[in-house]
């Protein structure tokens, strides 16, 4: 199977330290493995979309030279496809209506036996409305039915994983309350267009992927190989860097610097190089004996 990795970034803002460091092991994974590196702008969460964010991210990735190869894709022209994937499942009975707002959700939660919220603050869907809705009551959201059973993945950084997705997180949404489409359809839906074989990303969105297969399953798609990187942290305050946590904008000043920093995040010595291809060239080699 010939390799096609690719970086999915929201375009909510610049690119940041924390990003690079998924973008950087992105593109040497591919490119180690003489495969394709696309890039999708998940801008599927319209409200958080920032004008002109996207044009910035792709400016600062050229300035670093992570060149991706063909089109861009862009999640908020995906709708047709989002669509005849929900459309798919509920064909066979695997998708329902909710009426539950958030507050009910987290209130019957709280009262049910998975009372502990998950490691990223996640609680589990209790299935109020998985037989009906209550009487009174209209669907607000949409939701797809996980079996039973857990789901064992093998992380290519992280080693042997496994969730029971039925229990940990529920039946979670395919649409939203607002109408949009949720990120964990939309993400699934893409990776099988792009035919993307291996998926390399930050280790926030490990809780993620024991659903992902779930649902790639549910919709008969290829199933994809995972690689989840050490998160960058704000040395202050402890929390992952984030755009939503204030995470200051990615420098172009200096994108050699830049590239050394995320390499040495990764766990690398660092590279003497005198620009950022010749860094890359250097990185490719060491990450391919790393991650053969």
């Amino acid at each position: 199977m010939n390799y096609v990795g690719r970086f999915a970034p929201s375009p909510s803002g610049p690119l940041h330290a924390g990003s690079l460091v998924a973008a950087l092991a992105s593109w040497l994974d591919a490119r180690a493995h003489d495969g394709r590196w696309l890039l999708r702008m998940e801008d599927v969460d319209t409200p958080r979309t920032v004008a002109g964010a996207a044009d910035t991210i792709m400016a600062q990735l050229t300035a670093l030279g992570l060149r991706w190869d063909g089109d861009v894709m862009w999640q908020s022209r995906r709708n047709v496809a989002y669509q005849a994937a929900c459309d798919s499942l509920a064909a066979r009975g695997l998708v329902y209506g909710c009426g539950c707002t958030r507050r009910e959700i987290a209130d019957s939660a709280l009262r049910g036996p998975a009372a502990a919220p998950g490691a990223d603050g996640e609680r589990p869907y209790p299935g109020t409305c998985r037989h009906g809705l209550p009487p009174g009551r209209q669907a607000r959201a949409w939701r797809v039915r996980i079996p039973e059973g857990i789901e064992h993945f093998e992380d290519r950084w992280l080693g042997p994983q496994e969730q029971d997705v039925a229990r940990a997180v529920g039946d979670f949404a395919l649409r939203r309350a607002d109408g949009l489409w949720a990120y964990q359809l939309a993400v699934v839906v893409d990776d099988a267009e792009q035919g993307v074989t291996d998926v390399v990303r930050g280790a926030d969105l490990l809780s993620s992927t024991a659903r992902q297969r779930v649902l790639g399953r549910l919709l008969e798609l290829p199933p994809v190989r995972y690689l989840h990187v050490p998160l960058i942290l704000d040395p202050a305050s402890g929390l992952k860097l984030s755009k939503q946590n204030g995470a200051p904008a990615l420098s172009l000043d200096a994108p050699l610097d830049a590239l050394q920093g995320a390499w040495r995040a990764l766990g690398f010595d660092p590279i003497a190089a005198d620009s950022p291809d010749s860094f890359l060239s250097v990185a490719t080699a060491r990450w391919a004996r790393r991650f053969p």
